[in-house]
C-alpha cells in the first residue's frame, strides 16, 4: 500500500535526513510504491539513486540494482549501510566476492535483511545467482547507468 504524502516525507527524513524531495523524486517514488514501471532520466547529481533507495528501504523484499560500475556500487552500499543499524541492509554481488562473502549475501537476502542488492550485469548471467534470486522476494529491479546497456550486449 502506498505511503501518504506526509508519510513519504517522514521516511525521507528518517532514512536520509532530508526535509523535502527534489524535482520528480516524489512522483517517481510514489509510482514505484504503487508497483508501476518507471523510466527516469535525470542529470548527474539529480537524485536518481534516492528514487530507488527510499522505496527499497520501505518495502518488503530486496530491490535489485543493476550497475556496471563496481566503484559506484561500493559507494552506494557504504552510504546505505551508514544509515542503517545492520550492514546486511545493502550488498554487492559481483566477481570480486569470495565464496564466503557470497554465502553471507545469500543468507542476508533469505533472512529478509537485505533491502538493496547491487549487481553487475554479468552477475545476472550466472545461473547460480539467477536460480537463487528466483526463490527470493524481489521488490523491484532498477537499472542504474542505463545508457551503458548497449555496451552490455544483446544478452542483457
Amino acid at each position: 500500500m502506498p505511503e501518504s504524502s506526509t508519510g513519504l516525507e517522514e521516511q525521507l527524513k528518517k532514512y536520509f535526513g532530508f526535509d523535502q524531495f527534489r524535482g520528480l523524486q516524489k512522483k517517481v517514488i510514489t509510482s514505484l510504491l504503487n508497483k508501476e514501471d518507471v523510466f527516469v532520466i535525470m542529470p548527474t547529481g539529480g537524485g536518481k539513486s534516492l528514487c530507488y533507495q527510499l522505496p527499497a528501504l520501505m518495502q518488503e523484499g530486496t530491490a535489485i540494482v543493476v550497475s556496471p560500475l563496481i566503484a559506484l556500487m561500493k559507494n552506494q552500499v557504504d552510504a546505505i549501510r551508514g544509515i542503517s543499524d545492520h550492514d546486511g541492509v545493502a550488498h554487492v554481488l559481483n566477481s570480486s566476492l569470495s565464496k564466503t562473502d557470497i554465502q553471507q549475501v545469500k543468507d542476508d537476502i533469505s533472512n529478509g535483511i537485505t533491502k538493496l542488492l547491487y549487481v553487475a550485469p554479468e552477475s545476472l548471467t550466472k545461473e547460480e545467482y539467477v536460480d537463487f534470486l528466483k526463490g527470493e522476494k524481489i521488490s523491484f529491479l532498477a537499472v542504474d547507468e542505463a545508457h551503458c546497456i548497449s555496451e552490455w550486449g544483446t544478452r542483457f
